[in-house]
């Protein structure tokens, strides 16, 4: 059996992993997270994901053949326009007032590799919020910090569970992993 490695420090994409029950290791990436605002944004999580796969690579060259990588980028899409990760607070209170009372799609990537194949793939989630109140936004963002999280929120946490009017695709998708589509690509095309 391979060693798999998720190419992610994600604690979320390591916990849905650890509900599948899959035995893996996780190695983080440091690739350029950068990209062209003109690409479309399924691309660009595409391009992310796969860099994230390669710097893994290119640290494990020598046991490359012993390994699958996996690896993935989440992001939040507005109006056609790619909704990063806030910055500071205030950016985090904004990005999510942009999303109040709003549908937005949620795309991740994933790339799972080995040392003869690749498999790339995207999945996509329509989330629409209600409309929330300013001090809803300000308790989540104090409370809960989601600095790291593109779109500034986790769809598991407070805002998810009490603003969330309706979600259309994969749940796990929004969380960052479409986590049985990869465990299908593993079994169909790695084992």
């Amino acid at each position: 059996m391979k060693r798999i490695i998720l190419a992610s420090g994600s604690p979320r994409r390591k916990m849905l992993l650890e509900w599948a029950e899959i035995n893996f290791e996780v190695m983080v990436s440091d690739a350029d997270e950068s990209f062209d605002p003109g690409e479309a944004p399924e691309q660009v999580a595409m391009q992310i994901a796969s860099k994230k796969n390669q710097s893994i690579a290119d640290k494990i060259s020598q046991q490359l053949d012993q390994c699958i990588l996996i690896a993935a980028d989440t992001i939040v899409v507005l109006d056609g326009t790619i909704i990063g990760k806030p910055e500071n607070k205030e950016h985090a209170i904004h990005i999510l007032k942009q999303l109040s009372g709003k549908t937005h799609e949620v795309i991740t990537a994933v790339e799972i590799r080995s040392s003869d194949k690749i498999e790339k793939f995207y999945d996509k989630t329509y989330v629409s919020f209600y409309a929330l109140e300013d001090h809803q936004i300000e308790h989540y963002v104090d409370h809960y910090k989601p600095f790291d999280k593109a779109g500034a929120y986790a769809i598991q946490e407070w805002i998810g569970v009490t603003g969330i009017q309706h979600i259309n695709g994969d749940f796990y998708n929004v969380m960052g992993l479409p986590v049985s589509r990869v465990i299908q690509t593993l079994k169909q095309s790695f084992s």
